[in-house]
């Protein structure tokens, strides 16, 4: 699903190829008794590192999130060494979906082609620019919100057969010895998946998914959004241009493992004027940043808050180059202009964050969450963790008020953390990315109904965690995904 000029070539024609993952849940709950304390599924309630429980106000002052150890925490998925999940969304369908009561929805790993055999599972590693995995999606059960369901590839543009490992030359000399390539995440298509409900309230029946794409070659290489839609996480249709230039909508596949062929490739998403949603820098394909965030329905308006490079970072090397934060609105996902133009909310914040924003739940505030590092006083020092923030009421303008980071701001530090006890290596050291969070259908913050007092509902892939198989030739494949909790409360008055 790549492009030239903002154009993206045709989806992969080849259905499913069925994967099954029957016996996911059991292996699942029989990995999270291993790696958890005795006495339940979720992390007892005791404050890390004995330190005195300590809370942070947020909302203006009115409200306080406290880090005492209290919240449940446990393992969402253990994968084996062919499989990951990154950025996994659990999206709460409306009452009497057919797709039933929660859908998982991530990204996941491109499923295997027909040569490479489809019951073996082989260590893999993300070694192919080109492979940028698959959307994958499954049917849970409330009951099982806290393990990953089956589930299937849905989208995902088809590799060819691995060759040999690729190397690279260190210049260094005539006769200097090659290094394997290294690992990346990057990829050209079907990457960060977004879920939300069409016009339900209009009558829509579809939902939509909001993907991205890479297009250019060399270093001009940008980010393009891309989209689809599915009425059931089964069948999806692929935005596309038709013959009249308005909007067409390609099968993807039907579901049921038959081949389809689409009539026109992929189009680029477009806003009020016509532009196509694409990253402010160009640059190598495995440095593209931007159009990472979420999608929240609130009065019948769709917020779309992402990050991006700052344009005027666009000359500095791509680990140098400061994020800013956006929204772009909508009224419609399925018109042929979908979204407004950019509306700059936050500047200067660090490079490569990702940051969701959604309504809160039970209040009329937005709630903000980002990848950031505790302070070198806290527990563990300034390992990676998970901020959350609310803003004062639900305007624009209080969500652009928040104040994510400590100076210096590139140090990513926050007292805003939750302070997660889950993953790790063993030795004091993080690698949590790629967070997440659960959401009703118009992507606003939701949890399940077993943890119903609790504020929020996170999932994150941590990459230096132990893999199930004890190897450790990937820090993405096999890796675990974990789950946590909030809650936010009233400041008491004292």
């Amino acid at each position: 699903m790549s492009a030239q000029n903002i154009e993206i070539p045709p989806p992969a024609t080849n259905a499913p190829v069925g994967r099954r993952r029957a016996s996911r849940w059991i292996r699942t709950w029989l990995l999270s008794a291993a790696l958890m304390p005795l006495g339940g599924a979720a992390v007892p309630a005791q404050t890390a590192e004995g330190m005195v429980p300590a809370c942070f106000r947020t909302g203006g002052g009115a409200l306080e999130i406290c880090r005492d150890g209290s919240e449940a925490e446990g393992v969402f998925w253990a994968p084996p060494p062919c499989a990951f999940a990154r950025g996994v969304q659990i999206l709460r369908l409306g009452s009497g979906s057919t797709a039933g009561p929660l859908q998982v929805i991530y990204h996941g790993e491109t499923p295997p082609g027909d040569r490479r055999g489809r019951e073996t599972c082989e260590a893999r590693r993300a070694t192919d620019p080109m492979d940028s995995g698959a959307v994958q999606s499954g049917r849970n059960l409330e009951q099982l919100a806290t393990t990953m369901p089956s589930a299937e590839p849905r989208l995902w543009e088809p590799q060819a057969e691995p060759g040999k490992p690729r190397s690279r030359r260190v210049r260094r000399g005539r006769d200097a010895a090659a290094e394997p390539e290294p690992e990346t995440e990057f990829g050209v298509a079907a990457r960060n998946p977004i879920v939300v409900v069409g016009r339900d309230w209009a009558g829509e029946a579809y939902y939509h998914v909001f993907l991205i794409s890479t297009v250019g070659t060399g270093d001009a290489a940008r980010r393009v959004q891309i989209q689809a839609r599915t009425y059931d996480f089964e069948s999806f249709e692929i935005r596309s241009r038709g013959p009249d230039g308005g909007v067409a909508w390609v099968p993807f596949t039907d579901g049921a493992g038959r081949r389809r062929e689409s009539v026109a490739p992929p189009a680029a998403v477009l806003d009020e004027g016509g532009r196509p949603v694409v990253g402010n820098c160009a640059s190598e394909r495995l440095d593209a940043q931007g159009l990472s965030g979420s999608i929240s329905v609130v009065g019948q308006l769709y917020h779309f808050v992402y990050t991006d490079v700052m344009p005027e970072d666009c000359g500095e090397p791509p680990p140098r180059r400061r994020t800013a934060l956006y929204l772009r609105t909508s009224r419609d996902l399925g018109a042929a202009r979908v979204w407004s133009a950019p509306r700059t909310l936050m500047t200067a914040l660090p490079p490569g964050l990702m940051v969701r924003a959604a309504k809160a739940k039970g209040m009329d505030r937005w709630a903000l969450s980002y990848s950031c590092r505790r302070p070198a006083n806290a527990p563990g020092g300034p390992v990676p963790d998970i901020c959350v923030q609310y803003s004062a009421d639900l305007s624009i303008d209080t969500l652009a008020a928040l104040k994510l980071f400590s100076e210096p701001v590139s140090a990513q530090r926050s007292q805003a953390y939750l302070g997660l006890r889950s993953g790790g290596d063993g030795s004091g050291r993080f690698g949590r990315v790629a967070h997440y969070w659960m959401t009703d259908r118009y992507g606003n913050l939701d949890v399940p109904d077993s943890l119903s007092a609790k504020s929020g509902f996170l999932t994150w892939l941590d990459r230096l965690a132990p893999r199930r198989d004890g190897g450790a030739v990937s820090t993405l494949y096999g890796r675990p995904v974990y789950w946590g909790t909030w809650t936010v409360r009233p400041v008491a008055t004292r």
